[in-house]
């Protein structure tokens, strides 16, 4: 069995004190998004995760949506995405962000194997359950492939221990309720969820879904191995920001983290 990218990567650099940075970019948003990625890494990045458009994103607000949209429009398939993501070599883990028709539609094993090639480390299938992940998942971890499952302030203790025991690479800690976006303040939601998952043995902890600024992703620093940060980094490149601007939002929170 290939051992697994994410889990014997991301550890290491948790151990050396270095709270990990993991931006979101989506693929195929326009012709500059390889480049946006490399940007990303250059700034800062620890892992980068790469969105694969998809005309229903259940977990995914506005801005993600509209990128996604813009993907699908410009002719972007996860075929195409992943065979443009194995064009480059990328110093950091890359991990997908999917959901579970695209993999089925393509098959575990095809699906697999086109990550592979591509050099992804990791996946998050953000609707796909606990009880359905398996035969997913069984192959995911063949192919050397980790699977990164989702804990939300709502998750009960009992699922939560049982989300930690099979997950790969880090777990996603929801900062709040409700779809990705930007928000203004994140509330007490992330001490608590990061709490609850420290309660069990786990991969790294990384906390997403409404980190949007520099101050914020210092303060989730605070608990969690990790910050995530999408809609705010999104929003900046449907603005037409490209690389440059993405560099450097992610260069102030990379230098907010580290202070």
């Amino acid at each position: 069995m290939a051992a697994p990218h994410l889990s014997r990567e991301l550890p290491l650099k948790v151990a050396a004190g270095r709270t990990l940075l993991i931006p979101y970019v989506m693929a195929g948003l326009d012709d500059q998004w390889l480049d946006v990625v490399d940007a990303v890494v250059d700034a800062g990045a620890d892992a980068v995760e790469v969105g694969l458009p998809f005309s229903d994103p259940i977990i995914d607000g506005p801005t993600i949506q509209e990128a996604g949209v813009r993907s699908i429009e410009r002719g972007t398939t996860a075929v195409s995405a992943l065979a443009q993501l194995a064009r480059r070599d990328f110093p950091v883990p890359i991990v997908v962000m999917t959901y579970y028709n695209i993999i089925a539609h393509l098959g575990h094993e095809r699906f697999a194997g086109l990550a592979t090639n591509a050099g992804v480390s990791g996946a998050i299938v953000a609707d796909l359950s606990l009880e359905e992940l398996d035969g997913w998942a069984a192959c995911a971890d063949d192919s050397g492939i980790d699977t990164v499952l989702l804990v939300a302030p709502s998750t009960p203790p009992e699922r939560t221990q049982r989300l930690c025991e099979r997950s790969r690479g880090f777990v996603y800690a929801v900062a709040r309720m409700g779809v990705t976006g930007e928000r203004a303040e994140l509330g007490s939601g992330v001490i608590d969820v990061v709490s609850k998952i420290r309660s069990f043995t786990s991969p790294p902890v990384c906390v997403g879904i409404g980190v949007s600024t520099p101050d914020q992703a210092a303060e989730v620093g605070e608990s969690a191995d990790g910050v995530i940060v999408g809609s705010a980094l999104i929003r900046r490149l449907l603005d037409g920001e490209g690389p440059n601007g993405a560099a450097e939002f992610v260069g102030s929170l990379r230098r907010a983290i580290d202070a």
